[in-house]
């Protein structure tokens, strides 16, 4: 299996910035350290091109980006400082998300160890998302003729707005998105089906309310690839969620998705979403464990 890593291009933040950009670095020391992926499946990729973020993106908002002409506000409402390496990283993150969907066509299943920014949009980026990496990996896939019907399984805590604004009116693409109902962003989009649960949600009824939408999105959308965003954000000590998942029901909640794709005979594309638990190292082994039962699924099939 490969797995797609982008560390290396660590954004220069404040050290009062509370976005745990070393989670990426601790996750793939863990996943090579413990041997799930060998480091020769380690792979980093080249950055999207101009004209692969201009599948999912307006152009000019692409070359405002690269050429560093965003205006204060925007960078605001993205939450980084424009930098030479806040454009690379957003690249390569981009780049990592079509590579794992190009993997899961071909073997099974593929992992990109960052991705999942789903708050950027079509012309902006918002909530830590410059470009959206689930987005522009499926207009590239589709362009390329590997995948004609793409679904997203979108489980981080925050609703995957953006994705859902960029492909409202595209039936090829089907998005479900299962959030905290009172979290980011304020505004919601409408995905093609939403699942918006109250502040407290627990393992059962979080369960419960994603068995009942992952059947029913792939019944609608009878797909030929499955992205997945597996947010580790659902737990009860993340400060930016506000749901009550344990780290035995995220395991839970990974193994249904997975399983659920292998009964259906699709490949799927993991993504790690967001996490911001008070100990990094809670979001670590979050991540570490959906990329654990990733590899133990791929292997019970090989």
């Amino acid at each position: 299996m490969k797995a797609f890593c982008t560390d290396q291009f660590l954004l220069p933040l404040p050290p009062d910035h509370h976005f745990p950009v070393e989670k990426y670095s601790l996750l793939r020391q863990r996943v090579v350290g413990e041997g799930l992926v060998h480091s020769n499946d380690m792979v980093v990729p080249e950055p999207a091109s101009e004209g692969q973020l201009a599948l999912a993106h307006d152009s000019e908002y692409v070359a405002r980006v690269l050429r560093g002409d965003l205006t204060s506000k925007e960078l605001r409402r993205i939450g980084f400082p424009w930098s030479i390496q806040m454009v690379e990283r957003s690249r390569r993150s981009v780049a990592a998300t079509i590579g794992a969907g190009r993997a899961a066509i071909a073997e099974g299943t593929g992992i990109n160890l960052s991705g999942g920014t789903h708050h950027a949009h079509r012309e902006f980026g918002a909530g830590f998302c410059v470009f959206n990496d689930v987005a522009v990996a499926a207009r590239v896939l589709q362009a390329e003729g590997l995948s004609r019907s793409i679904v997203v399984i979108d489980c981080d805590v925050h609703q995957g707005d953006g994705t859902a604004e960029i492909f409202a009116d595209d039936p090829s693409v089907f998005t479900f998105s299962i959030h905290s109902a009172s979290n980011y962003p304020f505004h919601k989009a409408r995905s093609d089906l939403d699942i918006a649960l109250p502040d407290g949600t627990a393992d059962d009824e979080y369960m419960q309310a994603l068995e009942h939408g992952a059947r029913q999105a792939l019944a609608l959308s009878k797909p030929d690839l499955v992205v997945y965003i597996a947010g580790a954000d659902p737990f009860g000590d993340d400060r930016l969620g506000r749901l009550a998942l344990t780290k035995e029901g995220l395991a839970l909640r990974d193994a249904f998705v997975l399983r659920l794709c292998r009964e259906a005979s699709l490949p799927i594309a993991i993504v790690m979403g967001g996490g911001y638990s008070r100990r990094v190292h809670d979001t670590v082994d979050i991540h570490f464990r959906t990329v654990q039962l990733a590899v133990q699924g791929s292997a019970s099939t090989s």
